[in-house]
């Protein structure tokens, strides 16, 4: 009973469920998800909390967050167009904290500022063709600080309901009034400002969503949505952290692609996952915006400029991005991405939504998704689980990041290791559903697999084209 009891708590629940914890001591209560925390550990099912040793390269060295050593390949990283060791990027960044120093030293409000974040702003501007754009510590600081900035109690949030937790918190730090539509339903997204306008013509309607979302890699229609928000006197606000920089053909991601640069309300975004750093922005056609949130958005006000190093970095970026060098890497990103979808495909893996540099492999149930993630670093591979509540129940999906650096051998082996890990892993999840294997002698069994040739059955989907045939014939060559 005890080991049923252990492997039910390793392979079920969620972080949702100790979100909310009762008791009237704030730090014992806290004991609750720690103890499930480590009863994942000690199952090895623990896939959180891992780090690098060098930093984000296409392969790397990694630890658990317990200390042990693993290597691999690396799908784990947000570096889009692999700008983080650009000899430039590295240059530039090197110089400007000889010249500068390593830190800001105070708030955009009080002389935080340098003239190369003054100078970022400018370029953003223009890139963006929005005139006005204020710089954020973080893009998490970005999402919150442009809501709760602009929104007050009176006022009404309509949002995407899949849209990023900075913007949900900065949602409900403002307003009790959110109203969420269906994830890219436009036609639920009209009935709720109908509703609201029907009541209220006195208060602000901040509209939200993203041009790309992270979990299901697709976009909105932006320019119908932004005519939906005016129709109904509404602000529309567009989350771009994650096509900024490393889709479209300028780099402009969708709002470029959709022809709507300069059409939207408000752009915010964050440098973090193309532009090799950290911070973030929110850019508008009007001045006014721009000094209300400097002085109004908290976490602009109150939080230390970005350093200079970071300002300089990010503009190097932006240089490259513009450049011919910036295209070729978004050609090359774009070729790795394909070739991983094609691959994936022919190996009867299920992907989500469109060609991104974000990749989501469907898995399905959560027991299923930790045994392959346990199986994973040992295998050498660097994949990040994402499970519940971050995706609907029941699922789960490994969120593979394409770097342009990325080469052809490192996406086949990241195939064939994923594959391997998944077929030995679901005949584990059979047998320990089944009794016929206890959680100490799976833990005790060797974690390295062979590898299949396919996925199990119950993960595949219809048969890929020739080419991808092709393709997967790469991994016969290296098994």
């Amino acid at each position: 009973m005890g080991n049923e009891n252990e492997l039910d708590g390793a392979l079920a629940g969620s972080m949702k469920d100790y979100r909310t914890i009762p008791g009237n001591d704030l730090l014992a209560r806290v004991d609750a998800f720690y103890d499930w925390q480590q009863l994942r550990r000690r199952a090895g099912l623990w896939p959180l909390g891992r780090s690098t040793e060098t930093g984000p390269h296409s392969r790397c060295q990694a630890r658990t967050d317990e200390g042990g050593l693993f290597e691999g390949v690396n799908f784990a990283s947000q570096d889009y167009l692999s700008l983080s060791h650009h000899p430039a990027v590295l240059e530039v960044a090197v110089q400007t904290m000889k010249d500068f120093g390593v830190h800001s030293a105070g708030s955009p409000a009080l002389v935080g500022n340098t003239s190369l974040s003054l100078a970022l702003e400018k370029k953003i501007a223009t890139f963006l063709q929005m005139d006005h754009v204020a710089l954020f510590p973080t893009g998490w600081a970005a999402g919150f600080g442009v809501i709760k900035g602009l929104v007050r109690p009176g006022d009404h949030i309509v949002m995407d309901t899949l849209s990023h937790a900075c913007l949900q918190e900065g949602a409900q730090a403002a307003t009790k009034n959110i109203h969420y539509f269906r994830h890219n339903s436009l036609e639920m997204a009209r009935e709720k400002l109908a509703a609201i306008r029907a009541q209220d013509t006195e208060n602000g309607i901040l509209v939200i969503t993203e041009s790309l979302f992270s979990m299901d890699s697709d976009t909105p229609d932006i320019k119908a949505l932004q005519d939906l928000a005016h129709e109904y006197k509404a602000v529309l606000v567009v989350d771009v952290a994650h096509d900024l920089g490393n889709l479209g053909e300028d780099g402009r991601g969708h709002i470029g692609m959709q022809n709507m640069i300069g059409k939207v309300d408000l752009v915010m975004g964050s440098f973090s996952k193309t532009f090799a750093s950290n911070g973030g922005f929110v850019a508008s056609g009007k001045r006014a915006v721009r000094e209300y949130l400097r002085y109004y958005a908290s976490p602009n006000t109150f939080s230390n400029a970005m350093s200079p190093a970071a300002a300089a970095i990010i503009g190097k970026c932006f240089d490259i991005v513009q450049s011919q060098e910036g295209a070729r890497l978004r050609r090359k990103l774009m070729s790795n991405i394909v070739a991983l979808r094609e691959l994936l495909h022919s190996c009867n893996f299920e992907t989500f939504g469109d060609p991104s540099a974000i990749v989501c492999v469907k898995m399905g149930q959560e027991s299923l998704a930790r045994l392959v993630s346990r199986r994973l670093p040992a295998n050498g591979l660097l994949a990040n689980l994402v499970e519940f509540p971050a995706v609907p129940k029941g699922r789960a999906r490994f969120r593979l990041q394409v770097m342009a650096n990325h080469t052809t051998h490192d996406i086949i082996e990241a195939v064939h290791r994923l594959t391997a890990a998944t077929a030995t892993a679901q005949e584990e999840d059979e047998a320990l559903r089944a009794g016929t294997i206890t959680l100490a002698e799976l833990k005790a069994a060797p974690l390295m697999v062979s590898a299949p040739r396919t996925a199990p059955a119950s993960l595949r989907t219809p048969a890929a084209g020739p080419d991808n045939k092709a393709i997967a014939g790469k991994i016969k060559k290296i098994a």
